[in-house]
């Protein structure tokens, strides 16, 4: 029986098919999408990752705060370095729908424990919460009647029971 191929020739068509294969460049883009996905009618979801960040929120922001404080205004940071305790990171992005994402960077930097300095892209302005006054709620609450049961009712009707 004659073989129809031999050991080198099918070494040589593996190694090929091996290195062509590892040649093709397999990076995927930046993100890989469907053509039909930047079609103004499919939908696409919102995602927001991180703090939300407010201007609300970094105006109650005081120099001489605790971290604490700090942390009761704008919540847990989102980064903390082990190296650099003293340096909180907020970070907010926001992506709706088909518009370009958002992102909203925040730094606190502490000595001790006093908040000294504060970086970002939003900046805290101090008179304007102070001039912010806290509205009152008023809640109207209408008086208690008691509601009558179906046994009540039926005894009350054959005069069995008084009325409290």
């Amino acid at each position: 029986m004659r073989k129809i191929f031999s050991f080198p020739i099918l070494g040589a068509v593996m190694v090929s098919i091996v290195t062509t294969g590892c040649a093709r460049d397999t990076k995927p883009d930046e993100t890989q999408t469907s053509v039909l996905e930047n079609l103004p009618f499919v939908y696409r979801m919102t995602v927001q990752q991180g703090n939300i960040l407010t201007e609300e929120m970094v105006d109650a922001l005081e120099l001489g705060m605790t971290k604490r404080q700090a942390h009761f205004v704008l919540g847990t940071p989102l980064l903390v370095s082990f190296f650099h305790t003293n340096r909180w990171d907020y970070i907010y992005t926001i992506k709706r729908g088909h518009q370009p994402m958002e992102q909203r960077d925040l730094t606190l930097y502490f000595e001790g424990e006093q908040l000294v300095r504060i970086e970002g892209d939003l900046r805290s302005d101090p008179s304007l919460a102070a001039a912010s006054t806290p509205e009152q709620i008023l809640i109207e609450v209408p008086d208690y009647k008691p509601r009558e049961g179906l046994v009540r009712k039926g005894l009350n009707s054959l005069g069995l029971e008084t009325k409290d």
